[in-house]
């Protein structure tokens, strides 16, 4: 029987990639519902494309709606590639009506992981990270069990700026910033990449996921991507995921859990190399003092309470400053900063808790770019 998909942001880069996959095995999956913020054309062809009668232009929709569309769709899993903070909300709902959930939206974790590890244990929902770095270190923690994980390590490619020297990091622009050397990906997440605003997210998310402590989880960077992310066992041994920077592994491995199923996706082949050069992969540590970006994500995490929503609701206001102009490159960490200095000690118990700390950071940022 095929497996029913529903595909959240169908026609951001996360859904192009799950459908690319659907199209790929069309004898093991059926899409079941399709969602995009604003793009009527797109999801009325791709709605035609797979046969699909449930979908939704979701910054038209009122979340009875969503709702509405996920309880029709009888979906078996759910892949949620909304880019933002906007992705919880759906995340809750799906897990709300008891459907797995293949997770690309990392907002969701970084702002409300105790809500959501807690809904997705109530309707027994399995919780399936698409990260490439996430997705590498929970299948390596499935081969290895949890109780045999003593740390990580998430790599990251460093971004367009990673060899930029620290004093032309401050002329730099959105349009330079976009220019990522390995991934293509969103606008907003590809700002995170050359702040290393995502790898802080990913290390906030990776502590959520998997009980890891920050002194656990180590980012090194990696320009060639190949790496997605490394585990040590306890016994000491280091152990690494290997494949090309394409996420559609990561979103194969989510949609056919717990089983694997054979893939035409290119594989990294060790021996592709010319003889006198080989394949080099290289390792360094990021520049926290020019992107300190992933200093103030490590901070967040050690001061518990509500930074980690701060630290989210901060940095996304800061990116689209940048995007649109209105803040420079190392403004993004100032703004951030500034944000973080109030106190955020209290705890969020329910998703509205969360919602409205991230409203008051938000507006805490919005007045730090009013003053400029």
């Amino acid at each position: 029987m095929k497996k029913k998909v529903a595909v959240f942001g169908c026609t951001g880069s996360i859904g192009t990639s799950t459908l690319n996959i659907i199209r790929e095995f069309p004898d093991e999956f059926e899409v079941c519902a399709l969602t995009a913020q604003s793009n009527k054309a797109k999801l009325e062809a791709l709605a035609h494309e797979f046969h699909c009668r449930n979908t939704l232009l979701t910054a038209y929709a009122k979340p009875e709606q969503v709702d509405t569309l996920i309880a029709q769709s009888n979906a078996d899993i759910a892949v949620n590639g909304v880019a933002g903070s906007a992705g919880l909300q759906f995340s809750h709902m799906i897990l709300t009506h008891g459907i797995d959930l293949a997770l690309a939206n990392k907002e969701t974790i970084v702002m409300a992981a105790p809500q959501i590890k807690k809904l997705a244990q109530e309707h027994h929902c399995a919780l399936l990270p698409v990260d490439s770095e996430h997705s590498a270190v929970f299948s390596m923690t499935e081969r290895f069990g949890i109780e045999n994980i003593h740390s990580a390590i998430l790599t990251a490619s460093g971004g367009p700026f990673r060899t930029l020297p620290a004093e032309q990091l401050q002329t730099v622009t959105a349009a330079d910033a976009l220019k990522h050397p390995t991934w293509n990906m969103g606008h907003k997440i590809t700002i995170d990449s050359a702040t290393l605003a995502n790898k802080g997210l990913e290390v906030i998310e990776a502590c959520a996921l998997f009980d890891l402590s920050p002194e656990q989880v180590q980012v090194v960077i990696h320009p060639q991507s190949l790496i997605h992310s490394f585990v040590r066992t306890k016994d000491g041994v280091l152990y690494a995921q290997l494949s090309p920077p394409d996420m559609r592994h990561p979103i194969l491995t989510a949609l056919t859990w717990p089983r694997m199923t054979a893939s035409t996706l290119e594989q990294f082949d060790p021996a592709a190399g010319t003889p006198q050069d080989g394949i080099a992969l290289t390792f360094y540590p990021p520049r926290l003092n020019d992107f300190p970006m992933l200093s103030l994500a490590y901070q967040a995490i050690r001061s518990k309470g509500s930074y980690t929503i701060a630290y989210n609701a901060a940095n996304e206001a800061a990116a689209l400053a940048f995007l649109a102009g209105q803040i420079r490159f190392h403004e993004i960490a100032e703004l951030t900063e500034t944000v973080l200095s109030s106190d955020w000690q209290q705890t969020a118990v329910t998703i509205s808790d969360v919602l409205l700390l991230d409203k008051q950071a938000r507006t805490q940022a919005q007045q730090f770019l009013n003053r400029r």
